[in-house]
């Protein structure tokens, strides 16, 4: 055979070859490892500032829930001992006492009561040290005295007396607009002591009667608030201010404080116009970012550039259930954690340099150690190719190259050698394929069993959309049977009465009349006749809702995802199955018991629930019918049988998720734990042929899990029955 020469374009020298890759990788491995270092650090800095920033907003919430729960908590207490009457708001020295030993216990600014009288009493404590007392009558003017008071609470000297009116103060009149307990409007105040900037938790308070007494206040000083967010937070390290919803700042944690004083008067400032410089740049992003700010509705992060420097922002909503609704902000620069992974950055390039250079020199030696023998080897081989064996190479140190000399002299027999393997792995090649057409053909089988069965579903869809087709066209005659018969029953009320207007107007009938009244039975129809139209109307009545739980159980305009009412969907399907839970010859009937829970609409596919309610109940009617045979009816009856369904809606977890559970039980036979670990395999069923295709609990499991990303369980004991507990997740809208 002839052969042909190739010459390839260009050559390169085997050492230039071996080290110019391996440098070129060490040096890209460098590159890449330096750029992932920095952004694998700035990763962790966003990871870390978003939970350092979670944590420091979670403390401030719990701040808030604590300090701002008393005030509220107080009025409710003193509305209740005062409603029962065992605090006369009449007897006012037992109010200052019994207002001044709570103030000793709680950190508050101001409690007191604000009569329907225009009087009133209050304990203050301003300055945050001294405890003085309000006393109020309902005069017109100079009605107000507040005194200084002993260490008993007691009044001593009267420190001021000046005009005061109930009806002005929004902490009075607001709670009567809104009928309930409520936080008033924030009040500013410039005291003697200092700046009063107050939030009043204020509740009407009621007799026992029911008759309106007053206003109960509780006062707490926000300027505390910002107290302890400066206590809290470092300076350096950014800043956390609470807004309102309309951007005026409750606290912030900086030094200036959220109002500004003009004169006697107290402003409050918007968190865009603060002096803090940061909480400024802050409110301005968020406010660009969230024109309105009642559109936060959960947690959001978000970063800004502020003269060069990069924030990273957490915005967290926190309200009560009196009305309260501020955000809690957090700003943290990202230089305070930039700083160490930029200088372990640059450690870790200048390692990587230093391992760059050893490396370099290490290639140059191994390419040495490489490119001489083969060099060698290349020139022997050329020459056994130009025919000349006589060739020998001297031992090498490099165990792979010595053994390619000895290669040469093997190479024919281990040539042969591979064909008798190639040959040999040929057959095995063949018998692994006709194994494996065999392997094939079975699951063409199954499949061909798994395509009937997806069949006969689709039979099962198709005569659901049947069966709502038939209800609808059932219902418009039924209607206008309906419809109709309230008129006819109108009628017939008339005429009656008519007939029995002419028998007083004549109470004497002719013999024709007479004979025809005996004929027609005229006291009998008049008896029977109001009667049957009774029961024609309560038929009609019946095939109505018939009619109604099957459109609602078909559901076949509704096969889109959507909020509805899991009851109705329950109760249709228990109507559709009511054949089989009323009473028979041989059984009572089968009782149930409905604990349905106060649920909202559920987003869902109301279709397909509700063939996974007629799947189970289906089941736990099975499980009871089978328990009962051979019973007798007495025996039924002494242990009866019945099916319990319960609903409820679970407390929302921290991320605010929250889970609708559908609890069905039974008191049937029950399922053996062997059975119970494969009730939801694809075709298995325990019942017998013609009974049961094993593919309703299969595709009720794929419903909840894979159409709803909710459970499926069923726990059951042999004997005692049955529970199968369904959870859908259910997240509220916040919007």
């Amino acid at each position: 055979m002839k052969t042909t020469d190739f010459k390839p374009t260009s050559t390169w020298p085997l050492r230039l070859v071996l080290i110019v890759p391996f440098v070129l990788q060490i040096f890209g491995a460098v590159a890449l490892v330096g750029y992932l270092s920095y952004r694998n650090g700035q990763h962790a800095v966003q990871d870390l500032a978003e939970e350092l920033m979670t944590q420091k907003a979670n403390v401030v919430n719990k701040h808030l829930e604590g300090y701002l729960t008393i005030p509220q908590f107080l009025n409710r207490i003193n509305a209740e001992v005062i409603r029962r009457g065992l605090l006369d708001v009449s007897d006012r020295p037992a109010m200052i006492q019994y207002f001044w030993s709570q103030m000793q216990a709680y950190d508050l600014t101001y409690l007191g009561i604000g009569l329907t009288t225009e009087g009133g009493v209050g304990i203050a404590r301003y300055d945050g040290q001294t405890i003085t007392i309000d006393d109020w009558t309902g005069e017109a003017t100079d009605n107000m005295f507040t005194y200084a008071t002993d260490g008993e609470g007691n009044p001593t000297e009267l420190l001021d007396q000046w005009t005061w009116n109930n009806s002005l103060e929004s902490w009075y009149n607001e709670p009567i607009a809104a009928g309930k307990p409520i936080w008033a409007n924030i009040i500013m105040t410039q005291f003697p002591t200092g700046p009063y900037v107050a939030a009043s938790a204020s509740r009407p308070v009621y007799d026992s009667e029911g008759e309106l007494l007053g206003m109960l206040a509780a006062d707490i000083h926000l300027l505390k608030l910002s107290n302890f967010l400066q206590e809290f937070y470092v300076q350096d390290a950014g800043a956390v201010f609470i807004v309102e919803r309309d951007g005026m700042l409750i606290a912030n944690s900086g030094l200036a404080t959220p109002f500004v004083e003009e004169g006697d008067r107290l402003e409050r400032l918007a968190a865009i116009a603060s002096p803090d410089p940061m909480i400024r740049t802050v409110a301005q992003a968020l406010t660009a970012q969230f024109p309105d700010l009642n559109t936060i509705t959960a947690t959001t992060t978000f970063t800004i550039q502020n003269g060069g420097d990069r924030y990273f922002v957490n915005a967290q909503p926190w309200q009560d259930e009196y009305g309260l609704d501020w955000l809690v902000i957090v700003a943290i620069p990202e230089a305070t954690f930039m700083a160490e992974i930029e200088r372990n950055t640059q450690i870790t390039i200048l390692l990587c340099l230093i391992a760059l250079g050893v490396a370099t020199g290490i290639g140059l030696l191994t390419s040495h150690w490489i490119a001489h023998p083969i060099s060698r080897l290349n020139v022997a081989s050329q020459a056994i190719a130009g025919g000349n064996f006589d060739q020998s190479l001297p031992p090498s140190p490099i165990q792979e190259l010595q053994g390619l000399s000895q290669s040469f002299n093997t190479m024919a027999d281990q040539l042969e050698t591979s064909f008798t393997a190639l040959k040999q792995n040929r057959e095995d090649l063949e018998k692994q394929v006709e194994e494996r057409t065999a392997k094939l053909q079975a699951t063409l089988v199954e499949l061909q069993q798994s395509q009937s069965q997806v069949i006969q579903s689709e039979k099962m869809s198709s005569l659901g959309q049947l069966v709502a087709g038939v209800a609808h066209e059932i219902n418009n005659p039924v209607n206008f049977i309906h419809g109709n018969l309230v008129h006819i029953q109108q009628y017939t009320e008339d005429l009656l009465a008519f007939v029995e207007l002419l028998t007083e107007q004549y109470p004497e009938p002719t013999p024709a009349l007479e004979a025809a009244a005996e004929e027609l039975d005229l006291e009998f129809l008049q008896e029977d006749l109001p009667k049957m139209l009774t029961s024609m109307r309560l038929g009609t009545d019946r095939i109505r809702q018939i009619v109604l739980s099957l459109r609602n159980f078909s559901r076949t305009d509704e096969a889109e995802f959507k909020a509805v009412q899991l009851h109705d969907g329950i109760d249709s399907t228990l109507m559709i199955l009511q054949h089989r839970l009323k009473a028979k010859p041989e059984r009572p009937a089968i009782q149930v018991e409905k604990n349905y829970g106060s649920l909202p609409l559920v987003p869902c596919y109301a279709g397909q629930l509700n063939q996974v309610f007629m799947n189970i109940l289906s089941n736990a009617i099975d499980a009871l019918d089978e328990k009962g045979a051979g019973l007798s009816y007495q025996e039924i009856e002494a242990d009866p049988h019945w099916i319990m369904i319960t609903t409820m809606l679970t407390e929302a977890d921290p991320q605010g998720k929250q889970w609708v559970k559908v609890a069905i039980a039974d008191n049937g036979i029950g399922i053996p734990p062997e059975i119970q670990v494969r009730i939801f395999d694809p075709f298995f069923t325990t019942k017998p042929i013609g009974k049961g295709t094993g593919m309703g609990m299969s595709i009720s499991y794929q419903v909840i899990t894979e159409k709803h990303g909710g459970t499926l369980t069923c726990d059951s004991s042999p004997n005692k029955g049955t529970t199968f507990v369904l959870t859908l997740p259910f997240i509220k809208d916040k919007s």
